[in-house]
């Protein structure tokens, strides 16, 4: 080894901006074809490599999940589409052209009703709807901001409102609070009941995202943020919180992770009315002066299960191609998705019908035989001697290369990670 290779590392803060351990393919049982509250033993979704992440700029992760990674909390993971039983494909929304349907508008025009008029305003206004429709052949132009935010009490000029309606956006953070609305969803929703504070921090609250400045050409309104980065919104009835959203701000999208509610609102649709809230909120950055912030990510769309099928309702869909990487509209790729198992777009004879058959499954990723991309595949590595700085080092350039597990984590990372995100992360030993 020759100090060429070494990069010396004074200020680790500065100098990295990404990194994490790699790991190699892993597999687990599935949460999508299996009933409520249980996960199948039959079937298995496999991932071609995972990321334990110290910290990743919103660009890195941006690009991430533009080849299909998604992280859950500081976990990053790749699904492998062409052996897992539930295939999960990336899905996004067009927001800066999106244009909710009939009843994606009635969802909207209730809650506001409800929270400005309250129940019995809410009944007589679909009354008196009923009663005087709106005449046929008449178009109505339909403000998605404007009737997302018409409930809120910092945008509306209701006198006496019914109800006190408030949305906020903070840092992702742990508090009691949202901790217990964590417990009562997951239980009335999920039937889950294996759930601790430790585990809701790390699966919701945790993130490897660094806070970076938003571009805005000039001030943006006060209710958007100033930062790329993970947040939560919160919404509150009454001063009660009654959902949470969690999600990540990127600089070409609303990345939704998770979103929990009171099952006491379930009646109002408050899944469907956070999912056009967030459109909202990408379009309004968008319209603030960030020209690239365009779509909402839906996290995976999953033809084969049914309570994943609903991000179709919301158009215009794509889903990422698991091989090329590029972006087809939902429609156009559903037929293949009903056809096959795992579905390639961008070349449909790479399509596969039937379950892959296990000498598939075990096979090893290929090898990285490119000594150029492996010169800039860097790990911080520890000097022999506490005096001395942290260094980074190509990886093959070290002892490690010569254990084939290792080898094989790391190639298997790369070739999910992409030549030029690989390149842009530093890996922990």
């Amino acid at each position: 080894m020759t100090s060429k290779y070494i990069t010396l590392i004074t200020n680790e803060d500065e100098q990295i901006k990404s990194i994490g351990t790699p790991f190699g393919r892993s597999s687990s049982t599935c949460g999508y074809c299996s009933p409520p509250g249980e996960r199948s033993g039959a079937y298995s979704s496999y991932h071609v490599a995972g990321l334990n992440t110290t910290k990743l700029t919103c660009e890195v992760y941006q690009k991430m999940i533009d080849r299909g990674w998604r992280r859950s909390g500081i976990w990053c993971y790749k699904p492998d589409l062409r052996i897992s039983c539930c295939p999960q494909y990336t899905v996004k929304l067009d927001a800066s052209v999106y244009k909710p349907s009939k009843s994606q508008r009635k969802i909207i025009n209730r809650w506001s009703r409800y929270v400005l008029k309250g129940k019995e305003g809410e009944m007589m206004e679909t009354g008196t709807n009923q009663k005087n429709p709106e005449p046929k052949g008449k178009e109505q132009v339909f403000d998605l901001v404007k009737a997302i935010h018409a409930a809120e009490e910092s945008f509306h000029k209701e006198e006496h409102p019914a109800h006190r309606f408030e949305t906020s956006l903070e840092p992702a953070s742990f508090t009691e609070e949202k901790y217990q609305l964590y417990v009562r969803y997951q239980r009335d929703i999920h039937n889950d009941l294996q759930n601790t504070p430790r585990g809701f921090e790390r699966f919701l609250v945790t993130s490897p995202l660094r806070f970076e400045e938003i571009p805005y050409p000039s001030v943006p309104p006060g209710h958007l943020p100033r930062k790329y980065g993970s947040y939560h919104q919160l919404y509150r009835l009454d001063g009660n919180l009654i959902a949470v959203a969690v999600l990540d701000i990127l600089p070409c999208c609303v990345s939704s992770v998770y979103f929990m509610y009171d099952k006491a609102w379930e009646e109002f649709s408050l899944g469907k009315l956070s999912a056009m809230r967030e459109v909202s909120l990408a379009r309004e950055i968008h319209e603030a002066g960030i020209s690239d912030m365009r779509y909402l990510y839906m996290g995976f769309y999953i033809e084969s299960c049914q309570k994943m099928r609903y991000k179709g309702e919301y158009a215009p869909s794509y889903l990422l191609d698991p091989e090329a990487y590029d972006w087809h509209p939902l429609e156009s790729c559903r037929p293949l998705l009903q056809q096959n198992r795992y579905a390639c777009f961008s070349n449909p004879s790479h399509s596969i019908q039937a379950d892959a058959p296990k000498e598939f499954i075990d096979r090893k990723p290929p090898r990285l035989v490119d000594r150029a991309i492996l010169e800039n595949i860097r790990i911080l590595a520890q000097a022999p001697s506490p005096d001395l700085c942290k260094y980074l080092i190509p990886v093959y350039r070290t002892r490690l290369w010569k254990h084939e597990n290792v080898r094989e984590e790391y190639e298997a990372c790369v070739e999910g990670l992409g030549k030029e995100v690989a390149q842009k992360l530093v890996f922990n030993l």
